[in-house]
């Protein structure tokens, strides 16, 4: 495992923001750890990436324990904070020079060019960062968290400030990234979570609520059901509902368009289908509707 928790809790005075937090994740899983704001998310990769203790429990990372081996931990996470901390004063190249220096790397240029290239630097590298876009100063900082080639990668926030192409650019580099190595990554865009996420871990006044792997953790917690369906002529609503399965019928919003909701396991279109022929009915369009991350989100958080 790349990362171990054992139930952690970190209480800041009589306040817990983290309580008995127990997760593992695996080297290549890309995980998305989401929460609503002030639900621990931060406290928790803090607390992995050494930058704050926590009140109990015990962590690892790559097999070096947080408390008694953090050199060895910081030596293997390439860490973007939330809010991403730059020197301001310092040009994108002249900065990536001084992150190599510090983690005492071997074939600067060569690393600093690599990073250029996959962070999309290349038209911004000659410019001082307090020159640059927020969209611009995010890559210089997962630029720094990836230089020294990591092992894990703990990304809070990490698209930040970028304008539609960036994000496209980014999340493609993330799931690069997530074939080799460890990610975890926060956000509050659950778009990207569902594009680029394995697995979903979510807090919530710091305790895991569901931690599952993306596509069954967007069913939620029932089986519901949304068909969306049109037929070439009119059908009555009661003749609807005597579909096997079908609880709940609605307007669909256009002429002959129907919602069929159930909760029952099972797909419900071929017996839709039936009950089409048997009435001599034509399908002219159905579809099932996915339940989407954001709903689970806020059923789970609210």
């Amino acid at each position: 495992m790349s990362i171990i928790v054992q139930d952690v809790s970190k209480l800041y005075g009589k306040q817990k923001a983290l309580d008995s937090v127990s997760f593992e994740i695996k080297t290549g899983e890309i995980v998305g750890f989401l929460g609503p704001n002030g639900a621990g998310k931060s406290t928790m990769m803090k607390i992995l990436t050494c930058f704050l203790p926590q009140t109990s429990g015990k962590a690892s990372v790559c097999g070096f324990d947080i408390e008694e081996q953090s050199i060895e931990v910081r030596r293997n996470i390439g860490y973007l904070p939330e809010h991403n901390p730059l020197y301001h004063d310092m040009y994108v190249k002249e900065y990536l020079e001084f992150i190599c220096g510090l983690h005492h790397l071997d074939k600067i240029p060569a690393r600093i060019a690599d990073m250029i290239e996959k962070t999309g630097l290349q038209v911004e590298q000659k410019k001082k960062i307090g020159a640059l876009s927020k969209g611009y100063r995010q890559r210089v900082g997962l630029a720094q968290a990836l230089i020294h080639n990591p092992r894990v990668l703990i990304l809070d926030e990490p698209t930040t400030g970028l304008d539609p192409n960036q994000l496209g650019e980014i999340r493609n580099l993330i799931l690069e990234l997530g074939k080799e190595k460890t990610v975890m990554l926060s956000t509050h865009i659950m778009q990207e979570v569902e594009a680029v996420c394995s697995r979903v871990i979510i807090i919530n006044k710091g305790k895991i609520v569901a931690d599952d792997q993306t596509e069954h953790i967007q069913r939620g917690s029932t089986t519901q059901q949304l068909v969306t369906v049109e037929f070439d002529k009119e059908v009555a609503l009661a003749a609807l509902q005597t579909i096997p399965g079908v609880q709940a019928v609605t307007p669909g919003g256009a002429p002959h368009c129907w919602k069929l909701q159930t909760t029952q396991e099972g797909d419900i279109r071929p017996a839709v289908f039936q009950f089409a022929v048997q009435n001599g009915l034509a399908v002219l369009a159905m579809q099932k509707e996915e339940q989407k991350l954001e709903d689970v989100f806020k059923e789970l958080t609210r």
